[in-house]
């Protein structure tokens, strides 16, 4: 992935603040279904590519068919989900999936792996992404490309995690934005 930083937005103010900059790929992280339409408007009006966080979209179920809807009526760029199914329907639609895991403990962590053999995602978004040993052994485990988010604080968690593998960092925190700009 050539951007370095995907803007993470939980709301209108930073979608807004997202639309302005010079920044390609965004992520729409907890959104209402009704909001989903003026969204996908404003980002094609902007020509950005958004990717949505399925799990986090209040009045929907987070399923293959909701999936299917989003995909059909709204063709994102991609999906993020924790979910299997989420996963394997955008995937078969054409829209980039990212399957979502959390760095908990190890038994979490070995359920990740059979998950991500089924799934097989375009990429992983792990969490927290300020683990950089953790985010150094997933990617040698799975080679699958790695975005970090999460916990990520200042412009050293940014360096660190893309040192270690990560491809691109999801962030919602602003100033992380400014300083890693196209």
């Amino acid at each position: 992935m050539r951007q370095k930083i995907l803007p993470v937005s939980t709301n209108m103010k930073e979608f807004e603040r997202f639309l302005q900059s010079s920044f390609e790929i965004g992520v729409f992280l907890e959104m209402h279904i009704a909001q989903l339409k003026n969204i996908s408007q404003m980002a094609r009006q902007y020509g950005k590519k958004m990717v949505y966080h399925v799990d986090l979209i209040h009045g929907i179920k987070n399923d293959e068919y909701a999936t299917e809807y989003i995909c059909q009526e709204f063709k994102p760029f991609g999906l993020i989900s924790t979910k299997a199914s989420v996963i394997q329907k955008a995937k078969q639609k054409g829209v980039m999936a990212v399957q979502r895991i959390f760095l908990i403990d190890s038994h979490a962590l070995e359920k990740s792996y059979k998950l991500l053999e089924k799934t097989q995602p375009d990429y992983i978004e792990v969490l927290p992404g300020a683990i950089p040993w953790m985010i150094a052994e997933v990617k040698e485990r799975v080679n699958i490309p790695i975005l970090a988010g999460g916990l990520i604080r200042t412009a050293d968690d940014v360096k660190n995690a893309l040192q270690a593998g990560a491809a691109a960092i999801t962030t919602s925190k602003r100033d992380l934005w400014d300083i890693f700009a196209d």
